[in-house]
């Protein structure tokens, strides 16, 4: 049966306002289609001003939620997303805005607020909602005495500051003063189990705090209903067009070159964009999986009235290459191991961490045996969640495809060969594959809009591939700005990750200036936060005149190492200190023009 949608209701607008109407959305992203149309709801429920007489008598505005959200990967954007669009559908007015867009003066006239966060690494802020967090924290935040909020905070348990930043801005909030409406939610990877039921609790708060009666304008949504195009919950099985090793064979890492087809799809993507891959675990590992605990991979296991075979559980549907601290606690109950129980004490964080990094499912499994039922099992794991990489393509230049640069996560510990879920599942991948995929958007790794700036691009290692399609998208378009690559990995000779194209680009002119770092060529290692100080004049230069720079990869230590060179940089150059070098970087930041894309 074909899906029916009701037609919209004629639009109430002269010829003129919806030409600007037109114009004012074209190109806009959700997050500003929901603000805009939160916003125009605030507006039709205040009364007329300016003597201009209401044809109906004046009633109490509607309470307006604002859903503040601070994303890293996409996953805080969604459920804010659909928070409110569940607010919406009840009949409240809602904004929805992303934490580096939220006007900062406006906090303290707020009447409810939900902040939907992850935490990164080592206890941050996602890099959009830095400003956010620091405003909240310091000393000019304002009383919040007339504020009800409520926080929910993403995380993953594997790490020490597990939602550090969700219970930060939940007890700072109260501090200032606000009224917090419920508990604090904080949820792991298995993210649904605790995001479902703090939603449906901020649905009926905000319904409950509006104020009666109401006389509320019917919003018309700024979007035409369409047929649902794939997404992640409906990815699109792509055909693997490509799947080329570009390391040589004497590299001790296995970098793939991966092309996918996305004709037929409906998806489209930007430059900065990444794409999902939903992977399978390798048919190998359940099968130890399954020895292992002697159990039959053919049962059937019935999880929320959907009932498939413990195989089936494991290979699609359950992370097995990825460790928690919740797994870890359930088989220490289940075998009853007390060095096991033992490493789950707070001050056994630092061992516990360990084994989390070192160790997959089976290895646990192996170390501390114990007996599992199917049923308990594919309970007590986390679901298989999707690998993000950043696309490195152009769509002006590739067409119907999406190009990956994915680095092959392999190595041997207990006696037995690991490899990673998705970047094991794309390596294998062989002619006539399909690999289900979405895309993730992400508004804060654009390019400029000003074709006419310069671009610096830091990628080291995998890192560089986006600045494949920076690169792509900016020949295309005849860009005029300059381009500045930093490339860096272990050696020349073997790692060079795109060499011909990056010295094609080179000699055309498409690429300015190309700045390399072999590591482990020399006596000395040198990294890409070496060469940004060996030219931090002519970085600091740039910068003065207006370009963008884009660092990409790895977050536990390049990222931070290259901002602490920047600021260094900044500091020397610019003859401030380190708080002046700091606030400049911080402008740059909310100016779009220094912008992270790290994992």
């Amino acid at each position: 049966m074909s899906a029916q949608f009701a037609s919209p209701p004629p639009m109430p607008l002269p010829a003129d306002k919806g030409q600007l109407l037109a114009r004012l959305v074209d190109g806009l992203d959700s997050h500003a289609l929901w603000w805009l149309s939160g916003y125009s709801a605030g507006l039709a429920a205040k009364p007329a001003q300016h003597g201009v007489a209401t044809s109906a008598p004046q009633q109490s505005p509607a309470a307006l939620a604002t859903i503040v959200f601070g994303s890293q990967t996409g996953n805080a954007r969604r459920i804010a997303e659909r928070l409110a669009a569940d607010i919406e559908r009840s009949g409240g007015a809602v904004r929805l805005v992303r934490a580096d867009a939220y006007p900062l003066r406006e906090l303290k006239t707020e009447r409810l607020l939900y902040v939907v966060i992850s935490t990164q690494g080592e206890g941050d802020p996602p890099d959009d909602a830095r400003a956010f967090v620091e405003h909240l924290a310091g000393k000019r935040a304002p009383r919040l005495d007339d504020l009800r909020f409520a926080v929910l905070g993403l995380g993953d348990s594997s790490y020490p500051q597990f939602n550090a930043v969700g219970r930060l801005l939940d007890q700072r909030l109260a501090a200032l003063g606000a009224q917090r409406l419920f508990a604090r939610g904080e949820a792991d990877l298995d993210i649904g189990t605790v995001a479902d039921p703090w939603l449906q609790q901020a649905v009926e708060r905000a319904r409950e705090l509006e104020p009666k009666p109401v006389q509320r304008a019917s919003v018309v949504p700024l979007r035409h209903a369409a047929v649902k195009v794939h997404d992640r919950d409906h990815p699109f099985a792509a055909e693997l067009l490509a799947n080329q090793r570009i390391t040589a064979r004497d590299s001790d890492r296995d970098v793939r070159h991966v092309e996918l087809s996305l004709e037929g799809s409906g998806l489209d993507y930007e430059p900065g964009d990444a794409l999902g891959v939903w992977p399978r675990n390798a048919p190998a590992l359940v099968d130890d999986v399954l020895d292992t605990l002697e159990l039959d991979g053919e049962s059937p296991v019935t999880v929320s009235d959907e009932t498939l075979t413990l195989r089936t559980w494991l290979e699609s549907r359950r992370e097995l290459t990825r460790l928690a601290r919740p797994f870890v606690a359930r088989h220490a109950a289940v075998s009853g191991q007390g060095a096991l129980n033992r490493l789950l004490a707070p001050e056994q964080a630092e061992s516990l961490r360990g084994l989390l990094e070192s160790h997959q499912v089976i290895d646990l499994l192996r170390a501390w045996p114990a007996r599992w039922d199917a049923d308990d099992l594919v309970a007590a794991l986390r679901p298989l969640t999707p690998r993000l990489y950043s696309i490195a393509s152009s769509r002006k230049l590739v067409g119907e495809e999406a190009h990956l640069t994915v680095a092959r996560t392999a190595w041997d510990a207990f006696g037995r060969s690991h490899v990673g879920a998705a970047s094991g599942f794309l390596a294998a991948a062989g002619e006539d594959s399909r690999i289900p995929v979405f895309i993730e958007r992400n508004e804060r790794f654009r390019l400029p809009a000003d074709a006419s700036r310069d671009v610096i691009m830091i990628g080291p290692g995998t890192g560089v591939a986006p600045f494949r399609g920076f690169l792509q998208e900016r020949a295309a378009i005849g860009a005029s700005g300059r381009h500045w690559l930093l490339f860096g990995n272990p050696h020349f000779r073997s790692d060079f990750l795109y060499q011909v194209e990056w010295q094609e680009a080179l000699r055309e002119g498409r690429l300015d200036r190309l700045d390399l770092a072999f590591s482990r060529d020399q006596a000395d290692k040198i990294y890409v936060q070496d060469r940004l100080r060996e030219h931090g004049r002519e970085l600091h230069a740039w910068l003065e005149g207006g370009a963008h720079l884009y660092v990409c990869g790895d977050a536990s230590r390049m990222a931070r190492d290259v901002e602490k060179a920047l600021l260094a940089i900044l500091a020397e150059h610019a003859a401030t200190d380190h708080d002046g070098a700091s606030e400049r970087l911080e402008a740059l930041r909310r100016e779009g023009r220094y912008a992270r894309d790290v994992y």
